[in-house]
C-alpha cells in the first residue's frame, strides 16, 4: 500500500539513494524526486532508477507530501529555513542526519510535522552509485520524537522504516547524540586514528587484522569532520574514556603486569562477545 504520492530525497548519496531504492522496493510511493547540488549525481540517480524526476533547486519540493533530508549536518541546518519556505503546509519533513540535537532543535521549530531520524546503517564508500535497497534490513533506525512531534507524522515515518527493515527505537536527541559518540563516532575517531599512526612503508605488509580494523578510516573526511564538530561535547567524552583504557594497557605493557593486562583484555572481550 501506498504511503505517500510524492517523496522528494534531498541529498541523493549512499543513504538518500538507498531509501529512495528502498521505498521504490516496497512501493510505498507513487514518485520519488530527487535533489542534489550536482547534475552529475542526478544523471546517475536517474540512469540508475533510483528517482523519477531530478532538481537541482530545492523548490521542486513544493509537492510533495514527505520530504527527507539526507545530507550532512551544516547541510541540513543550511537547508531547513529555505525548505520551511516551499513545502506544503502538511508535507512531513523527516531527515536522516547523524547527530540530532542541534537539527531537532531547529526543524521542530520550522515544521509543523517533522520526524527526526537515523538510520545505523551504511559503508565507508560514498555516492549515489553504491545505492542499495536491501541496506536497512535489520539495522537500526532510531527516530527522536520531541513533545511537540505531531503523533500522525511520527506513525507513518515509523511505517516506512519499518516496511524497509528497519529496527526501531525512540529516543531524545540528547540521548541519541550520547550513545552515538561511543558506539558510532568513536570507532571512526580510532579507526582514522590507527590508519594515521602507521608508517606508510608498513602498509605493504598489512593483513586482514589491519584492513578489518581501519575499513571506516576509507569514510569521506569532510562528511566525518562535520559529525564529530556537530557532537563536540560527547565526542570528547568519548575520547576521553577510550584514552582512558588506552593508557591502563600502555601502564600494565610497561611494568610488565601481566594481571593487570588479561584482566583488561578479558573484560573487553567479553563485552566484544555480548555482541554476537
Amino acid at each position: 500500500m501506498k504511503l505517500f504520492n510524492k517523496v522528494a530525497i534531498v541529498g541523493v548519496g549512499l543513504i538518500g539513494g538507498s531509501l529512495a531504492l528502498a521505498i521504490k522496493k516496497k512501493k510505498l510511493a507513487n514518485e520519488i524526486i530527487g535533489v542534489s547540488r550536482h547534475e552529475k549525481t542526478l544523471f546517475l540517480a536517474k540512469k540508475k532508477g533510483v528517482i523519477d524526476k531530478g532538481a537541482l533547486d530545492i523548490s521542486a519540493v513544493s509537492e510533495a507530501d514527505l520530504v527527507i533530508l539526507s545530507a550532512p549536518v551544516e547541510a541540513i541546518l543550511k537547508l531547513a529555513p529555505l525548505l520551511a519556505k516551499v513545502v506544503r503546509p502538511d508535507c512531513i519533513v523527516c531527515d536522516v542526519g547523524s547527530t540530532k540535537q542541534e537539527i531537532v532543535s531547529k526543524l521542530d521549530a520550522l515544521f509543523s510535522y517533522y520526524v527526526g531520524a537515523h538510520p545505523l546503517a551504511g559503508s565507508e564508500k560514498r555516492g549515489v552509485s553504491y545505492s542499495n535497497p536491501d541496506i536497512f534490513k535489520g539495522s537500526l533506525c532510531i527516530l527522536t520524537p520531541t513533545g511537540k512531534t505531531n503523533a500522525q507524522a511520527l506513525l507513518k515515518v515509523k511505517k516506512i522504516w519499518d516496511r524497509i527493515g528497519a529496527r526501531l527505537v525512540c529516543l531524545s536527541s540528547e540521548a541519541h547524540d550520547n550513545i552515538v559518540a561511543y558506539i558510532s563516532h568513536l570507532p571512526h575517531i580510532a579507526a582514522f586514528s590507527l590508519s594515521g599512526a602507521v608508517p606508510q612503508e608498513y602498509l605493504k605488509f598489512a593483513s586482514t587484522g589491519f584492513k578489518d580494523t581501519t575499513r571506516i578510516a576509507a569514510s569521506d573526511a569532510e562528511i566525518w569532520s562535520d559529525i564529530f564538530l556537530s557532537n563536540q561535547k560527547n565526542i570528547l567524552k568519548a575520547i576521553n574514556a577510550f584514552q582512558d583504557k588506552l593508557s591502563k594497557i600502555k601502564s600494565a605493557v610497561e611494568t610488565k603486569d601481566r594481571k593487570a593486562l588479561d584482566r583488561i583484555l578479558v573484560q573487553a572481550k567479553a563485552k566484544r562477545d555480548s555482541l554476537n
